[in-house]
């Protein structure tokens, strides 16, 4: 991502030097559906990412423009509240956490755009609140830490984009450190850096260009699938409060007393936090092909026993799967639609990639995106 056009932008629209902010967007390694079952995650910040240029203004007023969508938005400091302009909402709401906690805030300048593509499942909306929760922190001289910030991020989506989104997107690109994915702890918020050599391999990324409209219900209903599971397992143990507590001996032993759907959907996440600890275990021994196993494992769990993969994801994945040039494969975020990502040779990514396109298209008539990234630094200034 090059700052230029944005500085150019800016300067242009309001006669003045702007302060440059980068905010990237994120990948899972491997840890799907764990984080609102309390349970670990494993991602890593990527280089596709929001740059912003701000300032203060004297007009006390909040001016806005979205390179990207070519669009300009305007608002009263004093008149801070949710708008009808739906990308404005997200940097509204981070200016409304900071009046929450009793900040006074002043009339800020802001351009910003960026190269994360949209709807692929890499989180722009949380590099986007973490980009101008960062632009306030250095504009009001305000003594916040990242955690704070993050947190900040996370009640935005939740308050003014309606968004009730888990923790992980937020904490992964405002945290993310480069050549290093994360292992966090949802619940705690404690986090460990893991050192990622790729030994000659890459990271890519493959869009399906697909979204099916089941991925919001079938969200809720997992949520509660895992939530039935909990309550018939806390009669065994009152110190569970999510599956992240449960164990799979408990959950086997009470087998029979589970319906077998709700068997499925625990038995996937609690094998699923087990994937995270062995992934971390295994770059920790710089073992890059055990990472790659276990995303083989979790793609497999997500279509079996989770089901929330779709024909798209899993098309994609069997061509990964059977290519001797990649070691992992699977489908990221929450399904039925969005990225695979795949751990493939450097020297052969050009060929996997025409291959994959070439079938792809040929089976579904969808031109797939793909996107080779490297793991970088969070949120910061330029």
């Amino acid at each position: 991502m090059n700052s230029d056009l944005i500085i150019k932008k800016f300067e242009e629209l309001f006669k003045k030097n702007p302060l440059l902010i980068r905010s990237p967007g994120r990948i899972n390694l491997i840890g799907e559906h764990t984080d609102y079952n309390d349970g670990f995650v494993f991602p890593a910040a990527i280089n596709k990412e929001i740059h912003f240029a701000v300032a203060k203004n004297d007009i006390n007023r909040f001016r806005f423009y979205a390179l990207d969508l070519h669009e300009s938005f305007e608002m009263k400091v004093e008149d801070l509240s949710k708008s009808d302009t739906s990308w404005a909402n997200y940097i509204l709401g981070v200016a409304a956490q900071y009046k929450k906690a009793g900040y006074e805030l002043e009339g800020v300048d802001c351009v910003f755009g960026g190269d994360i593509p949209l709807g692929a499942g890499l989180s722009s909306s949380a590099a986007i609140e973490n980009g101008f929760a960062f632009a306030l922190k250095e504009i009001l001289k305000a003594p916040v830490s990242k955690i704070q910030m993050i947190k900040m991020a996370q009640k935005a989506e939740h308050e003014y984009a309606g968004v009730m989104c888990g923790i992980m997107d937020q904490f992964a690109s405002m945290t993310g450190k480069k050549d290093h994915a994360i292992k966090l702890d949802c619940r705690s918020l404690d986090f460990e850096y893991a050192n990622i050599d790729l030994h000659g391999y890459e990271i890519l990324l493959v869009n399906t260009n697909v979204k099916h409209e089941l991925a919001s219900s079938e969200y809720n209903t997992r949520r509660a699938e895992c939530e039935t599971g909990v309550q018939i397992l806390q009669k065994y143990d009152n110190n569970i409060t999510a599956l992240r507590d449960v164990s799979l001996s408990l959950l086997q032993e009470h087998r029979e007393e589970i319906d077998p759907i709700v068997y499925k959907r625990c038995e996937f996440v609690i094998k699923e936090n087990l994937r995270v600890e062995d992934a971390f275990s295994a770059l920790a021994k710089d073992d890059i092909k055990s990472l790659g196993a276990l995303m083989f494992q979790s793609h497999e769990g997500l279509r079996d026993d989770y089901d929330v993969s779709c024909k798209e994801l899993d098309l994609l994945f069997d061509m990964a799967k059977k290519s001797n040039d990649v070691i992992g494969s699977r489908m990221m975020g929450g399904g039925f639609g969005g990225c695979t990502i795949n751990i493939v040779k450097k020297e052969k990514m050009n060929l996997f990639s025409e291959s994959i396109k070439n079938e792809y298209a040929k089976i579904t008539g969808l031109e797939p995106e793909i996107y080779s990234v490297k793991i970088t630094d969070g949120t910061g200034l330029i």
